[in-house]
């Protein structure tokens, strides 16, 4: 009796430890915790290979998606987080924001792992998980507002696929 309650508790264990480490986000990991931040929670990946990343820009026409470095250089708002794609489990990234406002945020999923975007072959999303053809994303999808404390937002990834070629989603 007692080798069979071993065996069931080491098993319950087995089950519980991969599900409770899979749960645990990515990224700025106590941004989930503590707020202003952003939860994202990715679903529809292709596969699990190469790296993911979350891009946060200001919520404006002309900021959006513009490069980084001249952002940077006059003084606006951009930052970046790049992960390694969890092998298993359920992807959860988390990026903290300077204070309660509405951003814009891009999610990639670089599946070559040369840090440029393929289009051929990387995934990409934004909250509003619009269709996207093969255009852009439009700002107004990818409008985030975060309070004080942690806004949590679903972001579904879209690769190239299918005959005309058009970004959409994989699965459910």
């Amino acid at each position: 009796m007692a080798r069979r309650r071993l065996i069931l508790a080491a098993a319950l264990a087995a089950l519980v430890a991969p599900l409770a480490a899979a749960a645990q986000p990515v990224g700025e990991t106590d941004a989930c915790i503590n707020g202003p931040s952003i939860r994202v929670e990715v679903v529809g990946m292709k596969d699990r290979v190469g790296s993911l990343k979350l891009e946060l820009y200001p919520a404006n026409e002309d900021d959006f998606l513009r490069d980084d470095r001249d952002l940077k250089k006059e003084g606006k708002l951009f930052r970046r987080i790049w992960v390694p794609t969890p092998r298993n489990g359920p992807v959860v990234m988390c990026m903290r924001v300077p204070h309660p406002g509405t951003y814009a945020i891009l999610f990639t999923h670089d599946r070559d792992g040369k840090n440029k975007f393929n289009f051929w072959s990387d995934g990409v999303g934004v909250p509003g998980n619009q269709k996207l053809g093969r255009s852009k994303p439009k700002l107004s999808n990818a409008m985030v507002n975060v309070g004080t404390g942690v806004a949590t937002v679903l972001i579904r990834t879209q690769y190239l696929h299918g005959f005309p070629p058009a970004f959409g989603p994989v699965g459910r």
